[in-house]
Parts: structure tokens; sequence; C-alpha cells
């Protein structure tokens, strides 16, 4: 059988954690997932103190802060991580705020824009802050998964990874969406670029179109991406949030495929979103006649809230020293902003966009 990794490991020591944010993200992924992962919040912050009381009540966390300084003084106190759920254009008004030397797990995207990102990698570098950007869909359950099944050989080389989503979204529940110039890529294809990153390391450079649907509140709703890494190996993420027509053909999966099988994942959380579906996980190897062979496998959990179990034990393991390697580490996290800059650039242009590899 081949092995099948879907967890991920846990940190041996409780390092406590404050947040900064009470909003619909930290309710419906950040602290389920800590709760199921037995992690410790002692405190919660919010410019709507409603938000942090009602979230304070709901998850048994001892402090609700009045203001971001309280909060500060808590986590600095307690050798705390600072678990910051802000929208992108207020990170930087933020991070200044907290202690040199302290760790941070800053809700993904890293600001709004390229140039936003390393203005975050400066105040990170300048505080000398061990911080981590929350790009938790590397740490999905299914691509976990995946990522072992692949680590083992079973499938053989990857030479083609594919991401589509034909759904509906339901955008209005995002508020500040309606008011920024960048959306698709930036806060949803954004995880899948970070993905295939993690898979296929940097393109060579990047084709893409980012469009609006003609009745849509938000600046755009659909993108295709084609990345270029030469002649042999193929990435592409094609994207679709209109699709409001019922379930019958809508599609949400991850595609990895190799020389000797391949993995399809099935996102279910995003069909029926924010309620979702179950995953579905499928992989097929050949034998040794070349003859293929597909199993299921069922895997425990899901992206919202698993996940987010995963970005914050990679930190945590990074900072107690029992992992040597901080996975969404600001320094390689820019990286993904690097190519969310060039989609954008390809779309406006009309040109594939080069990697800037000096």
């Amino acid at each position: 059988m081949i092995p099948i990794i879907s967890k991920p490991k846990l940190p041996k020591t409780k390092i406590p954690i404050v947040i900064i944010g009470a909003g619909g993200i930290v309710k419906d992924a950040h602290l389920p997932a800590y709760k199921k992962a037995g992690f410790q919040v002692i405190g919660i912050y919010d410019l709507n103190p409603d938000n942090s009381k009602s979230l304070s009540e709901q998850f048994n966390i001892k402090t609700v802060c009045h203001t971001i300084e309280s909060l500060v003084e808590l986590g600095k106190e307690n050798h705390a991580i600072f678990d910051l759920a802000v929208p992108a254009s207020e990170i930087t008004n933020i991070l200044p705020k907290l202690p040199n030397n302290s760790s941070v797990l800053i809700q993904k995207p890293m600001g709004e824009n390229l140039q936003n990102a390393e203005h975050i990698l400066s105040i990170c570098n300048s505080k000398n802050l061990t911080a981590a950007i929350n790009f938790q869909l590397r740490f999905a359950p299914f691509v976990n998964a995946a990522r072992s099944i692949i680590d083992s050989g079973a499938i053989g080389e990857v030479y083609d990874m594919k991401v589509k989503l034909c759904t509906y979204t339901p955008w209005h529940l995002w508020d500040f969406l309606a008011k920024i110039s960048r959306v698709e890529i930036l806060y949803h294809s954004i995880h899948y670029i970070d993905v295939i990153r993690s898979f296929l390391g940097d393109p060579k450079g990047i084709m893409a179109k980012t469009v609006k649907h003609p009745s849509s509140r938000v600046a755009s709703t659909r993108s295709s991406i084609l990345f270029d890494y030469g002649d042999e190996l193929s990435a592409s993420i094609n994207t679709n949030h209109d699709h409001n027509f019922g379930k019958e053909h809508q599609e949400s999966f991850i595609k990895w495929e190799g020389t000797k099988g391949v993995i399809i994942a099935k996102m279910g959380l995003l069909l029926d979103y924010p309620h979702g579906v179950p995953d579905a996980f499928e992989y097929c190897v050949l034998d040794d006649q070349g003859n293929p062979e597909w199993h299921v496998a069922t895997i425990e959990g899901s992206w919202f809230p698993d996940a987010f179990i995963g970005t914050m034990s990679n930190l945590m393991r990074f900072v107690e020293g029992s992992q040597d390697v901080l996975t969404s580490s600001v320094e390689d996290a820019i990286k993904t902003m690097e190519i969310v800059e060039m989609a954008y650039q390809s779309s406006d242009s009309g040109k594939k966009t080069l990697m800037d590899n000096t």
C-alpha cells in the first residue's frame, strides 16, 4: 500500500496564541482549527468589540482586549504567537506595533500588491520577526495526501498540474472586496499559485487573463493562468466563480499527473460555499503491465478548518526548534506575490510576463 499522510505534525510545546482580528475567517477557520488541535488562544482584539466578545464566548478565550496595545502587551508577556487576521491593507499598519523578535502568522495575501509585500518583508526583517503568511492550502489534508504519494515515487515524475474551478462564490460575504481593484487572483487563485509553486517551484513566466461578470460588484471573478515551466512540465489554473446554474456541472479540483499515475482531489469546500460538500480523493497508478489501477482514499479533514492547523503548527514547530523549515515564511511568500503581480501585468498587457530571477 502507498503511504498516505494527510495530517500535519503538531508542536511538542503549547505556545499560546493572541489574535488580532475577529472576522469571518477567524470564526470559521482559525478558531475551529486551533480548538481541534488543542492550541491555546489567550486573547483577541478587533476594531469591533462585539465581534471579539462574541468569539471569546464561543471559543472560551479568556481575555478580550479593547486596544491593540493591550493585546500586544498580553502577547509579549506570554511569549505568544501573534495571529494577524486583518485586511491586506492594514498589515503594514499593525506589524510595526508588534514586539521585536516575536513570531507572527499573517493572513494572506501578503499585502495588496508586490510593493506592499516588499514593505511587509522589510518590516519583518527590521524587527527580526519570525513571520509566515497563512497560505494554508499547502496544508489542506488532500494536498498533504497528494504530497506524500508523490514523495513516495508512486506516480513517477509529475509533468502536469491543473486547478479547475467552476462554481458560484457569494462575493457579497466580504464587503471590502467591492472597494478594491484586485480580487480573484489576489484573494483566491493566489492559493493555487502558491500550491503549484510548492510542488513545481518558480516558473519562467506567466500568461494570464482575469475578468469580471457583467453584473458583478467586484473587479474580477474569473481567471485563466498558464505557467511556463519549459517544454515538458506544465501547470494551469482556470477559475469561474459565476456558475450559478445548479450543482450538476460545477467543478472544483486539483490534478497532479505523473509518468506512472495521477491524483485528483475534489475540493468540496468551494461547492456550495461556505457550507461545502465532502472532498473526494482518487489516485491511479500503473501496474507492472502498464494498466491503470484506480483507488479511492478516505482523507480525514478538509481545507476549512484543518489546513489552518498546518500553518500554525509549522510556525510553532519552527519556533520550538523541531522543524527546520518555515514553509510559508515571508521570504518564500513574496515569490508567490511576485507571480500574482506577473499575472496582473500579463492580464493588463495581453503578453507573457517573465520571472525576474536576478
